[in-house]
C-alpha cells in the first residue's frame, strides 16, 4: 500500500548544491520506497538570489518529476547580505507556504526541512493537527549557527529564534539530524525527544575510471560548491602558498565576484575559477584533480560538510580545514589530512607534506572505504521504519 508523504523544503533541483541534493534523494528514496511524494519549495532561485529563466514570471509551477509531484511557490528572491530583505525573503515564501496549506489537502506524514528557521515555524504551526505526523529534517542548527558565523548577535532577536528553535523541536514527532551535535543540541532541550542520524550520503553514478592526473608536477587541489561567506574561499584564494600547487575552483554564490576579481588582479597565481557546472558534469570532472579541499571559514557546531561523503565516494582524498565532527569523520575513516579551522600556516605545512604522496592509491582506499561505510539505502530503509 502506497503512503502519502510531503516535504517541505526551501531548496531543490533544479538548484545545485548539498541541500536540495539532500532532499531531492530523500524524496527519490521515499518514492521507489512505496511513498506518494509530494515536494513543496519556492521557483528556482538558489544560489543566484533571482528566478531561474525557465520559471520567470510565474506565481506557482507544477510539474511530475520522477514520479514525484513538485509544486513550486513564489518567493521574492534575493542573495543580499542586508538582513531586512533576507528576513523579507523567507517571509514571502512562509506566505506562499500558507496559502498552499489552507488550500490544499495536506498528507498526514510531513517532513520539514530546517533552517531556514522561520519557513520550518511557519510549517510547524500551520500544520500542527491531530494525527499528522511531523518529521523536522536539522541539517544546521539556527540561531547557533548564525551566531558563530557572526550574522546574529546574542540579543532580543536571538532569544526570539531560539524560541522558534525550541517551538519546531518541540512539536517534531521526529527529529532527523545530520550530526551527531545536532541530536545532542536536541536532547539537551527535549532530553525524551525521538531523533534519528540522517547524514547527506549521495547516490554517485559509477564512472568508468579515474582520469589520469593532468600533466604537470604540481599538486592540483580542487574545491567544488557553494561560494558562500561560511566556506571563505576568497580568503582562501588569499591564503595558500602557491609555490607547488593549482587551486581550481567550480560553484557559485555570494563570494564569486570577489573571486573572479582577485583572479583578474593576481593573474600570475595559478588560481582558475570554471564556473557552475551540473552534477553529472561536476563528478566526471573534478575526479582529474588529486585532492579536494572542504574549507569552513570558522568551526561550526553541528556542521558535517556533504562534501565529505561526495568526494571520498569519488575516491578523492580530502583535505578538510573546518574543525568539529566532520574533522573526527576524516580521522576516524582515514580519509585524508586536516589542518585546524582557521590555521592558514598550517594549512600550508600539511599541503607541503602531501605534495610527493601516491594520491592513486590513497583514493582507491578511501573510495572503498566510503562505499562500505556510507551507504545511502541502509540508512534510507532504517529511516523508513521510523516514519
Amino acid at each position: 500500500m502506497m503512503k502519502d508523504i510531503l516535504i517541505i523544503t526551501n531548496y531543490y533541483p533544479p538548484e545545485t548544491g548539498a541541500a536540495s541534493n539532500r532532499i531531492f534523494h530523500l524524496a527519490e528514496g521515499l518514492q521507489k520506497n512505496h511513498f506518494n511524494v509530494s515536494i513543496l519549495t519556492p521557483l528556482p532561485n538558489y544560489p543566484r538570489g533571482h528566478i531561474f529563466n525557465d520559471y520567470k514570471g510565474k506565481f506557482k509551477y507544477f510539474s511530475i518529476e520522477n514520479n514525484i509531484k513538485v509544486h513550486r511557490l513564489w518567493i521574492y528572491a534575493s542573495n543580499s547580505k542586508n538582513k531586512i530583505i533576507r528576513l523579507f525573503t523567507m517571509l514571502s515564501y512562509s506566505i506562499s507556504l500558507i496559502w498552499f496549506i489552507a488550500t490544499n489537502k495536506i498528507p498526514n506524514r510531513v517532513i520539514v526541512q530546517s533552517p531556514p528557521l522561520i519557513v520550518a515555524f511557519t510549517s510547524m504551526l500551520f500544520l500542527r493537527s491531530k494525527g499528522r505526523k511531523l518529521i523536522l529534517n536539522v541539517s544546521d542548527l539556527w540561531p547557533l549557527a548564525g551566531y558563530e558565523l557572526r550574522a546574529l548577535k546574542k540579543n532580543f532577536s536571538y532569544k526570539l529564534l531560539e524560541k522558534i528553535e525550541y517551538y519546531n523541536y518541540k512539536h517534531a514527532h521526529l527529529i532527523l539530524g545530520q550530526s551527531e551535535e545536532i541530536l545532542s543540541h536536541v536532547q539537551s532541550k527535549l532530553p525524551k525527544k525521538q531523533t534519528f542520524k540522517y547524514r547527506n550520503y549521495p547516490i554517485i553514478e559509477t564512472l568508468d575510471n579515474k582520469l589520469e592526473p593532468l600533466p604537470n608536477k604540481k599538486l592540483k587541489i580542487v574545491y567544488a560548491g557553494l561560494l558562500g561567506v561560511a566556506q571563505g574561499i576568497h580568503r582562501l584564494c588569499q591564503e595558500l602558498d602557491y609555490s607547488n600547487i593549482e587551486f581550481h575552483i567550480y560553484g557559485d554564490g555570494a563570494e564569486r565576484v570577489q573571486i573572479e576579481k582577485f583572479i583578474k588582479t593576481k593573474n600570475e597565481l595559478p588560481i582558475y575559477y570554471h564556473g557552475e557546472l551540473t552534477r553529472h558534469e561536476l563528478h566526471k570532472t573534478i575526479i582529474q584533480y588529486d585532492i579536494a579541499i572542504i574549507p569552513l571559514l570558522n568551526r561550526i557546531y553541528g556542521s558535517v560538510p556533504s562534501k565529505i561523503f561526495e568526494y571520498s565516494k569519488l575516491g578523492l582524498p580530502i583535505l578538510y580545514f573546518g574543525g568539529g565532527e566532520g574533522e573526527l569523520l576524516i580521522k576516524q575513516n582515514d580519509l585524508g589530512w586536516i589542518a585546524d579551522a582557521g590555521n592558514y600556516n598550517e594549512l600550508n605545512n600539511v599541503i607541503s607534506s602531501i605534495i610527493g604522496t601516491e594520491l592513486s592509491k590513497k583514493g582507491a582506499i578511501v573510495q572503498k572505504i566510503a562505499n562500505k561505510k556510507f551507504d545511502f539505502n541502509n540508512q534510507l530503509s532504517d529511516l523508513i521504519n521510523l516514519i
